[in-house]
């Protein structure tokens, strides 16, 4: 079975031609959403994915307003109000140097330059800039580090090790 990433969440329709209201939860929307995109709709109820094609995708505030070329009519779509859409692995895409999904963050170790293990990766805030990665530390502590190369000097996928240099004030 292939793994499965979410793209987001079908939250309402819109309108009377199938076209859904989707709140994004991916790095990518606009790759995501593209015209010809083939994602997976994981039914709320159970059962299996349905594969659907990304007809047309406009962003609206914090939203998608999707239409799929599989669904032509708001009574089509409606039993899918609070399903997850997703997207399959091999679909996912090359990256860029330096680019990563946050999938292959969570849960990495982090170590300074020094060897000092400071806790692991749980989550990736997105507030401006740059994004900045919650490391829970042993004692229970948070630890906020900016994603940014003074900081984040090298990210080890594979051994899902980050290793970093702690600025001033950091900790």
């Amino acid at each position: 079975m292939h793994k499965l990433y979410n793209v987001g969440k079908i939250v309402n329709t819109h309108g009377i031609r199938g076209e859904l209201k989707i709140l994004p939860s991916t790095d990518f929307p606009e790759d995501r959403f593209a015209k010809g995109s083939e994602l997976l709709i994981i039914p709320e109820k159970g059962g299996a994915p349905l594969p659907v094609t990304v007809e047309q995708a406009r962003f609206q505030k914090n939203v998608v307003i999707a239409k799929f070329k599989e669904y032509g009519n708001i009574n089509d779509v409606e039993k899918y109000k609070g399903s997850m859409l997703k997207i399959s692995e091999e679909r996912l895409g090359e990256l860029e140097q330096d680019e990563y999904y946050y999938h292959e963050i969570v849960g990495c170790a982090v170590v300074t330059e020094d060897g000092e293990e400071l806790g692991e990766i749980k989550e990736i805030l997105s507030p401006g800039a740059n994004d900045v990665w919650v490391v829970k530390m042993p004692k229970g502590k948070e630890l906020l580090l900016p994603y940014i190369d003074d900081v984040v000097l090298s990210v080890d996928v594979q051994n899902k090790k980050v290793t970093v240099r702690l600025m001033e004030g950091l900790l």
